[in-house]
């Protein structure tokens, strides 16, 4: 499996220990009322409104202090921002704010970020608090772009993310009320810890690594051809159809209590996706329609992050795709031709739910184990391999089949040239789009990856309980089905 050789960036809560909340609510913080004016601070005289430069020089300092990683000197310089100092000092602060945060999700577009993983990386590295920040930003961002120049994906993530949000959905009103309305949720104890919130999630979205691009950015959705824009097709009414199957064996292999019923119906829905991709391959041959590979991430997280990326990696490789792990921030590339890719999406969700809950039927006691999980995941991932290379080998025998059958069929018994013919014709398409994807690959990643090591097994109770979990089922006519 290759991985990125971007550097590992290097969280810095930890340094600032006890942390910017703790050190927050060891303090009293002044409520966001504006009746608390400057007078009650210590000053008298005539009351100015707050001019841009000084609430953008306290923000600065804020974001300032976070790179000191002092945590007391954190809380000092949110004071300022938190405390009415002027008539329209809040309301000023909140609209600085929110406008610095929307350019940085902006930033974070360019920089090939999109919104599930912007909010996952928020949750991540900070809080869900902080996640829900940028939430809100990605819905008012998105807010200002017509609908159909924005692509697919990114729409529905940024759907979801709105759909996911607690309350009424994410909030939008005035930039002015921004942080008044997301102290009303309740969540935050103190007005200042909400301000900390703004601050800390405005800081990490200035630190973000540069992504690949996968998707053409907000606002370009029709012109821009980025690695992923083969996806705009829209599936047609086969495609939908044949992508229902295949997620209704999945829904049942997850929900079956029954171990051999969960690994046949795994089986069924990959023979399904394997016949769906080479009708793809075969249909963009024979049309000589232009079709390139594209790319999805898929974010692969702790506890045993390298057995899981391992899984994903043979369930990419077995539908003919690569990977390409960024371990530092938990996410796996995937590149292929886009019917593959939905392949491996489906199929890698669905799996981990069934090793989770295979792994927990067969350890009697020993799943406890942190070694007994990592060798039980890692069989898993190493016997669900074998079983999808050779489900992927039957379905493209099986099509070469149908191959010489219809040209036998349309030329004759004696027509053994245009059979033989036929039956090589699925050969080179799948080889080309093996090309296609490698070419892709070094594109999209240059020389900047290295050979990640190879994950071991320690616990060898784990490993046999993994293969015999990811192992052939047999139906009732005691015929294999390989997955």
């Amino acid at each position: 499996m290759a991985k990125t050789g971007r550097p590992r960036r290097t969280k810095r809560q930890p340094d600032r220990q006890p942390g910017p909340a703790a050190a927050r609510s060891a303090r009293p913080s002044p409520s966001p009322s504006p009746s608390r004016s400057p007078a009650a601070e210590s000053s008298s005289g005539p009351q100015q409104a707050p001019s841009q430069a000084d609430v953008a020089a306290a923000i600065g300092a804020a974001l300032q202090a976070i790179d000191d990683g002092r945590a007391d000197a954190h809380g000092r310089h949110l004071d300022p921002l938190a405390i009415e100092r002027t008539p329209g000092w809040t309301e000023a602060v909140s609209r600085a704010l929110a406008e610095y945060l929307r350019a940085s999700v902006t930033a974070a577009w360019a920089r090939g970020w999109q919104p599930t993983e912007l909010a996952r990386h928020l949750g991540r590295e900070l809080s869900a608090g902080h996640a829900a920040v940028v939430a809100d930003m990605i819905t008012a961002e998105l807010q200002g772009y017509p609908a159909a120049a924005v692509h697919p994906r990114l729409a529905a993530q940024a759907a979801a993310l709105e759909a996911a949000a607690p309350g009424p959905g994410t909030w939008w009103g005035s930039d002015d009320q921004y942080l008044r309305a997301r102290y009303a949720l309740g969540r935050d104890a103190e007005f200042i810890d909400t301000v900390g919130t703004a601050v800390e999630t405005l800081h990490a979205l200035r630190r973000l690594p540069a992504l690949e691009r996968l998707l053409p950015l907000p606002g370009t959705a029709g012109a821009a051809p980025a690695v992923d824009a083969a996806s705009v097709v829209p599936a047609g009414p086969a495609d939908e159809r044949m992508l229902s199957r295949i997620r209704a064996l999945l829904a049942k292999a997850e929900s079956t209590e029954f171990a051999q019923e969960a690994e046949a119906l795994s089986g069924r829905a990959q023979e399904l996706m394997a016949k769906y991709s080479i009708d793809h391959a075969l249909l963009a041959a024979q049309t000589g329609q232009a079709q390139t590979p594209a790319a999805r991430r898929i974010a692969v997280d702790n506890p045993y992050e390298a057995q899981k990326a391992t899984l994903l990696q043979t369930v990419a490789e077995a539908n003919r795709c690569r990977v390409v792990w960024s371990r530092e921030l938990g996410l796996v590339t995937v590149i292929g031709f886009p019917a593959d890719l939905d392949a491996v999406e489906l199929l890698f969700t669905s799996l981990l739910v069934q090793a989770d809950a295979a792994m927990l039927r067969g350890g009697a006691g020993r799943s406890g184990s942190r070694a007994f999980r990592q060798s039980f995941l890692l069989a898993y991932a190493v016997r669900i391999g074998e079983r999808l290379a050779a489900a992927a080998g039957q379905a493209e025998r099986e099509a070469a089949a149908e191959q010489r059958a219809a040209a036998d069929s349309a030329g004759g018994t004696g027509s053994t040239g245009t059979a033989a013919r036929a039956d090589t014709d699925l050969v080179p398409s799948l080889a080309a789009r093996h090309r296609a994807v490698d070419e892709a690959v070094d594109q999209m990643f240059g020389g900047g990856l290295t050979r990640s090591r190879s994950v071991r097994a320690t616990d060898a109770d784990g490993w046999n309980s993994g293969r015999a979990a990811a192992d052939l089922a047999r139906l009732q006519n005691n015929a294999q089905v390989a997955g």
